[in-house]
């Protein structure tokens, strides 16, 4: 029944998506043929009015407009209208001709909107108060060519509309702005429509509400039907097609009284057979009842064996591959245990689901960053104990969260200081950019902590060092503690000039400049002596981005420090992690202004 029921939805769906389709092909249709159709007589009128009036000329016009009633059999009559508006030249199926200066047109519509748009179409009349007609006004490239202006006889739409046929009863009609009927089917209803039609208002309204969206209304004769509406070029008229609505859904209709059928004769069938399923199951049941309980305690090497040759058995193997993959998973849970007493939780989650060989030992090109903390030492000297480890859970809780954002490798905390490593044991993209942006984020994050320190009176700054190059990387230690690591010139290279950077100063090595110099702007600090190097780098630094912090207030009395009561100011410094800081320029630096700016832009 579920079943039936979402079919038939899905098929009504369907059929309406089909029904909006051929309905808007088919009133789309129309309308086209329709803007030809005023199109070729707009054309045909464009013929006469291509050449300026002259003296004398009025009979050459005359013949020109009675070739071209033969020509296009739905005009009716022309009036040639010359520069001045005075109708000089009139023929007519219906009445006498004439020619010479006639009546002054210079204030009539159809003169007026031909020289203001140069082409005009008149409102829908009838004559008679039955046949539909409709004026149409053409002016010249030039105002001396004059305006011409036809009656059309819009019975010959009729053709177009008749030729519509949307299933077997389908149709289209077409109405005027103001829901007068134009054309339909049955021409009975043409002749008689008279000067208005309510019921043809009427549908018209509802439809063009849907916006060209297929729409259950009722048709003009009271039955309910689905119509869509397309608005004509050129002309104020809207093509309505429309389809009854029992023979729209017919086929889905007959596929519900199919279902029905079907679903009886299914519900007997199950009883049936639910009854001689039934006397099977209990046997294998209790089974997996036992097997389940069993994997539910830990026995993960339990098997559960089912013969039955039926869904049964086919369950049973899949408990039995689950206790497998269960075992199986449980070990796994133990090697990303172990991993991650020495990587970053996603890095050893990483690192078990690829290749166990990343942790060997290797050469690989890596980013080394060293930062360490300034005035630490000091503080240290001055604070109680539990200040200090406030402060560093703070600290380590900052750089924490940033390393593992950046997907980074957190090698170690050594006191105050911090090693982090990219590009392995994972290897990234672009590791040197990678390393800049991390360095400027952990600059970010600390330097919010150690302005809500300084804030309390605590002077304590951090600096980074950001080295590239070839290292030896791998694990080590012994079974009980291992660490990965990384060994080799770039480490303490990275070391040293962390040790160089001050108070909220990023330095880098010539290798990391090459790789980002193009992207973000740094600024050289000159050459400085490394030890373990014969000769000097030149060292490069981001632009300083925050301001140095005031020297540590302390109570000169007792010689706390300001973190003596940090339990209810490490919330505090927590919160403070990513705040917004000002970038102000590096007293020593020799960056330029712009350099400043491009570093601002960066953070």
């Amino acid at each position: 029944m579920l079943g039936s029921a979402t079919e038939a939805w899905f098929a009504f769906r369907d059929n309406r998506l089909y029904l909006n389709e051929i309905l808007q092909v088919e009133a789309r249709s129309a309308a086209d043929r329709i803007q030809a159709f005023t199109d070729g007589i707009r054309d045909q009128l464009g013929w006469v009015v291509q050449f300026p009036w002259t003296q004398g000329e009025d009979d050459r016009r005359r013949i020109d407009g009675l070739r071209l009633l033969q020509q296009v059999p739905a005009i009716v009559s022309l009036s040639m209208v010359d520069p001045t508006g005075t109708e000089r030249v009139f023929v007519s199926r219906v009445s006498m001709n004439r020619t010479g200066r006639g009546a002054d047109m210079s204030a009539d519509p159809a003169v007026v909107g031909a020289r203001a748009n140069r082409v005009w179409y008149g409102p829908v009349h009838y004559r008679r108060d039955s046949e539909p007609y409709m004026r149409i006004a053409v002016a010249g490239n030039r105002a001396a060519a004059g305006i011409v202006v036809a009656d059309i006889n819009l019975k010959l739409i009729w053709d177009i509309i008749a030729a519509i046929k949307i299933g077997d009863t389908g149709h289209a009609l077409v109405v005027d702005g103001s829901g007068r009927l134009i054309a339909h089917p049955d021409i009975s209803l043409v002749l008689r429509s008279g000067a208005g039609a309510g019921d043809f208002n009427r549908l018209k309204s509802v439809v063009s509400e849907a916006n060209g969206s297929a729409v259950s209304t009722t048709g003009e004769d009271g039955e309910p039907v689905v119509a869509l509406a397309v608005r004509a070029a050129n002309v104020d008229w809207t093509v309505i097609a429309e389809q009854p609505v029992l023979e729209a859904f017919e086929s889905i209709r007959a596929a519900l009284w199919r279902s029905l059928i079907l679903i009886a004769i299914g519900i007997v069938f199950a009883f049936v057979l639910a009854y001689w399923r039934a006397s099977r199951m209990w046997g294998p049941i209790r089974q997996l009842e036992d097997g389940v309980e069993r994997i539910g305690m830990g026995q993960f090497d339990h098997r559960i064996t089912i013969q039955s040759r039926d869904e049964l058995e086919q369950l049973a193997i899949r408990f039995n591959q689950m206790a497998e993959e269960l075992g199986a998973s449980q070990q796994k849970s133990e090697r990303i245990n172990r991993l991650k007493q020495f990587l970053p939780p996603q890095v050893a989650e990483l690192v078990e689901h690829s290749d166990q060989r990343l942790l060997d030992a290797q050469r690989r090109e890596v980013v080394a960053i060293f930062g360490d903390l300034r005035g630490f030492t000091a503080f240290t000297a001055r604070a109680e104990p539990d200040a200090i480890l406030a402060v560093l859970r703070q600290y380590y809780e900052a750089i924490g969260i940033v390393t593992a954002r950046h997907e980074a490798t957190l090698i170690r905390f050594a006191g105050d200081g911090v090693m982090v490593l990219l590009n392995a044991p994972v290897t990234c993209e672009s590791p040197a950019h990678r390393g800049i942006r991390l360095a400027i984020d952990m600059q970010a994050a600390v330097q919010s902590l150690a302005n809500s320190w300084n804030a309390m009176g605590c002077a304590i700054g951090f600096g980074v060092g950001i080295a590239m190059g070839p290292a030896t990387v791998g694990t080590l230690g012994w079974q009980g503690r291992l660490d990965y690591t990384a060994i080799g010139n770039v480490v303490n290279l990275a070391s040293r000039l962390c040790d160089l950077a001050k108070d909220a100063q990023i330095l880098v090595d010539p290798a990391v400049t090459g790789h980002v110099k193009d992207s973000i702007a740094l600024a050289s600090i000159g050459e400085r002596s490394i030890k373990g190097y014969d000769h000097a780098l030149e060292i490069f630094a981001v632009g300083r981005i925050y301001a140095p912090i005031s020297p540590m207030l302390v109570d000169s009395a007792s010689g706390r420090s300001c973190l003596t009561h940090h339990g209810a100011d490490e919330q505090t410094g927590r919160n403070a992690v990513g705040r917004a800081v000002q970038i102000t320029p590096e007293p020593d630096s020799t960056a330029s202004s712009s350099v400043i700016r491009r570093n601002h832009a960066l953070v």
